[in-house]
């Protein structure tokens, strides 16, 4: 396939390029940085360009045979007024754009990135992907950048959702952060550790995206998470474990307040994800348990 990644320098684009070349499709990556790490791939070509404007990058667009769209300015920061201004538009305006530059004559695969945020703190609920949206910040910005996605199947596009739990990897993402503080014997649950904790192996992140672009009986939103959905504790306490280490220092959650501001709910707010619909789909999991996924992130 001739597959387009809006965000492809991040650090699940620049991985997903690689998985997908690796699979022999035809990868171009769009983004703002003016290299890639994937440069010189055979199969590959990198766009620099704003995508939050119109602009020649839409051409590889009307020209794909898919398009995962990943791009949007980074969450884990202090919201001011102005970063959530950049985030909603960051996202919203992309996809928008990608959307436009659909080939009409054709029906495409998109897949547009979400996140577990959708569905706000909802406690102890199981959430499939039946469940409403959230009412905070994040959740309307996440269900806001979904429409803009399911625009699409009104040009023939077949569109997934795909809503994130945490994407764990040394590499990059949380576990990068996490890991030097572990290793130390520093680190411990986040508040009160009782909420539920959305995650997902990076390998088996890549091999959803692929398989909502390969398989036609995907479609609509999608959790992407693991089945083995644990309380935030417990994910530390199986961490130390794993390095041998203490985990037991708590982030009490009035300095984590104080610290991040908003985007404190990202770390302390609870939702009990379930992965119905790639579970219903016969999706394999390679790492469907926390403690598969750190005996692979650790021996690396």
């Amino acid at each position: 396939m001739n597959i387009v990644i809006t965000g492809g320098t991040g650090f699940v684009g620049a991985s997903l390029c690689r998985h997908l070349l690796r699979g022999s499709h035809q990868v171009t990556s769009v983004g703002r940085r003016g290299h890639h790490p994937c440069d010189g791939w055979p199969g590959f070509r990198h766009v620099p360009a704003d995508t939050t404007v119109d602009g020649a990058w839409q051409r590889a667009v009307a020209e794909s045979d898919a398009v995962v769209n990943l791009a949007g300015s980074g969450i884990f920061r202090r919201w001011s007024s102005g970063h959530k201004r950049r985030m909603r538009h960051s996202r919203l305006a992309t996809t928008r754009h990608v959307v436009t530059a659909l080939p009409a004559d054709r029906p495409v695969a998109l897949f547009s990135a979400s996140g577990m945020g959708y569905y706000g703190d909802r406690g102890e609920e199981p959430l499939t992907e039946q469940a409403a949206a959230g009412g905070d910040f994040l959740a309307q910005l996440a269900a806001d950048w979904e429409a803009e996605a399911l625009a699409a199947a009104g040009r023939g596009a077949r569109v997934t959702v795909g809503r994130l739990g945490v994407v764990l990897d040394s590499q990059g993402g949380a576990m990068k952060k996490m890991l030097p503080a572990f290793r130390l014997g520093l680190g411990g649950p986040i508040g009160s550790g009782a909420q539920w904790f959305p995650w997902i192996h990076l390998e088996d992140l890549l091999a959803v995206i692929e398989f909502a672009l390969t398989h036609g009986a995907t479609g609509g939103p999608v959790n992407v998470c693991a089945p083995g959905v644990l309380r935030q504790a417990e994910f530390a306490r199986r961490l130390g474990r794993h390095l041998r280490r203490p985990a037991v220092l708590p982030v009490p959650a009035l300095l984590l307040r104080l610290l991040l501001g908003e985007v404190s709910q990202m770390l302390l707010g609870s939702q009990r994800g379930i992965p119905a619909r790639l579970e219903s789909f016969g999706f394999h999991f390679r790492h469907p348990d926390i403690d598969s996924a750190f005996q692979a992130i650790l021996s690396a």
